[in-house]
């Protein structure tokens, strides 16, 4: 992943894998009953299938990093609206005029759930670890800004970074561990990295791999103790069989597919909430690869590629087209760079820059075929109804690919020269999703830079928006790498996905009933409307 090493790496890649993929399926036996026929359950019993679980619960090791870990909480976390608020902090962080300073008042009163307090040295020690060459924390270079950390007292925390990073604040939802716990062991191997304790609203009872999830209140929550008391998550690949199983009752929620979701339509029962995310489907095209790597068949598969009939037929309409990791109705969006379908103008590239069509319809160029193969992860009907639409689209202009699937380990190690259809996106700051996505210097680096993409003037503008916190400066950053990959975009980006989920309609909050926030790649665990599952309360 970012700024280690192939072998130490290997770890949070898997975890990333999985929670890119879905890659564990769960046996049938397990999935008859997951934690009890929670549909016809108590009240203070739910059951939620997701496609995916973590190969790791250590924030240490890229848990939580992003925030709701339900095991764990950080100094600041998200709301309904993805807006800031305070967690262990308690409030939000006074920030220096220079904005390299940042300091957190903590919480008082929290404990971890084996009643050990929570206090500032935890703090330092989750962030010294992180950065310590020596922990497999593939997304280090997210505090790349951080210069330091120090505890004045148990309730004060001063962060002071090398240059003002203007998200700094929304990098503090970061997972807080344990350091009488987690720093008396190995922090790769130890048996925290399975059995967390952390000061969050529930407390992990069990886990099954590839089966489920299982968590218990923690009654002494510092948020107050959930009413549900029992919270199972059963990890089910297979979306028919999730939908099977959500409609016999033995599931209280899931995440579906839109065209399954759509069969609870009408369901008095339960209800259907989509949420819009960041989450996007990209093809990656790999620098390496003399056919891919051209810039002349990157800029046609860009304009060959029919984005809005992949989110009609593929997406049922839960989506809109990609352009690029940003999505289009946000504020970072470069207006302009919206790539039409044009079907003659992908031809004409291509005749232009000397790939003419052979005998067999494929293109020829200097005696090579414009052929490659991609690669989708096998079990991923998604990933695969993409791939499928984009080859059928290069096909038109005469691009041959060869659709293949298989696991993330077979899938890896051909990532350098073959194309794959991969997933990302992060909500919030554009330097989230951009920096990993496309820096040089994190080119075959796990999963980031996955097409191994290089250009100098999106490395200095991925540099420019990073190191600054005047707006108008990030702004121009961020309009430069959109328009940078117009003119070479190593990647095609065709959609994101809204995700969409089905429960049983017995619960509400005190706000008035289930939410969604804007949701990343990454969901599960802490996504779907059981976000805030802890603020459950059943209906009367």
């Amino acid at each position: 992943m970012r700024g280690v090493d192939a072998l130490a790496a290997r770890t949070i890649r898997r975890a990333t894998a999985a929670m890119l993929t879905g890659a564990v399926a769960l046996t049938a036996a397990a999935c008859s009953n997951p934690g009890g026929a929670a549909g016809a359950g108590p009240e203070d019993s739910v059951v939620v299938g997701i496609a995916s679980e973590p190969d790791t619960l250590s924030p240490l090791l890229g848990y939580g990093k992003d925030g709701n870990s339900k095991i764990f909480d950080g100094l600041l976390a998200f709301d309904a609206g993805m807006k800031l608020r305070p967690a262990l902090a308690a409030a939000l962080p006074a920030v220096s005029a220079d904005g390299r300073t940042y300091t957190y008042k903590l919480r008082k009163g929290v404990r971890f759930s084996d009643g050990r307090p929570f206090t500032a040295k935890d703090v330092v020690f989750t962030y010294t670890t992180i950065l310590d060459p020596k922990t497999n924390n593939a997304s280090r270079t997210e505090l790349d800004a951080l210069g330091g950390v120090r505890a004045v007292g148990d309730d004060t925390v001063v962060f002071t970074l090398k240059y003002p990073y203007a998200p700094f604040a929304e990098r503090t939802v970061l997972a807080i561990a344990p350091e009488h716990v987690a720093g008396r062991q190995d922090v790769n191997t130890g048996p925290f990295t399975t059995e967390p304790v952390g000061t969050g609203p529930y407390v992990l009872t069990g886990w099954s791999r590839g089966e489920k999830l299982t968590f218990t209140a923690n009654e002494h929550y510092w948020g107050g103790a959930p009413a549900v008391k029992r919270f199972t998550m059963a990890v089910i690949k297979d979306d028919d069989v999730r939908a099977t199983r959500l409609r016999a009752g033995d599931l209280d929620a899931a995440i579906l597919p839109p065209a399954l979701a759509a069969g609870f339509d009408g369901d008095k029962g339960r209800k259907t909430y989509t949420a819009t995310t960041y989450d996007y489907r990209t093809v990656t095209l790999p620098s390496l690869d003399p056919v891919a790597g051209d810039p002349a068949i990157r800029r046609a598969l860009d304009l060959a590629v029919d984005r809005q009939a992949m989110v009609d037929r593929l997406l049922n309409g839960a989506g809109k087209p990609a352009y690029g990791p940003v999505p289009t109705d946000s504020p970072w969006f470069a207006k302009g760079t919206e790539r039409r379908h044009d079907l003659a103008g992908a031809r004409k590239i291509l005749d232009e820059a000397g790939w003419k069509p052979g005998p067999d319809g494929v293109r020829v160029k200097n005696g090579v075929r414009a052929a490659f193969p991609l690669w989708y992860l096998s079990g991923d009907k998604l990933r695969q109804d993409h791939a499928l639409a984009y080859a059928s689209d290069a096909k038109k202009a005469g691009i041959a690919l060869t659709t293949r699937s298989g696991t993330w380990e077979v899938i890896e190690p051909r990532m350098k020269t073959d194309a794959v259809l991969a997933g990302g996106g992060s909500p919030g700051d554009p330097d989230f999703d951009q920096y990993p996505l496309l820096k040089s210097t994190l080119a075959g680096d796990g999963f980031n830079n996955m097409a191994r993409y290089a250009s100098p003037v999106v490395d200095r503008a991925l540099e420019d928006g990073r190191r600054t916190d005047d707006p108008a400066q990030r702004r121009a950053a961020y309009d430069t790498i959109q328009r940078e990959l117009v003119k070479n975009p190593g990647y095609t980006f065709l959609t994101h996905v809204d995700h969409v989920y089905v429960a049983a309609d017995r619960w509400t909050t005190a706000t008035g009933g289930l939410t969604t926030q804007v949701e990343p790649h990454e969901h599960g665990l802490g996504s779907g409307p059981w976000w805030n599952v802890e603020d459950w309360q059943p209906k009367k």
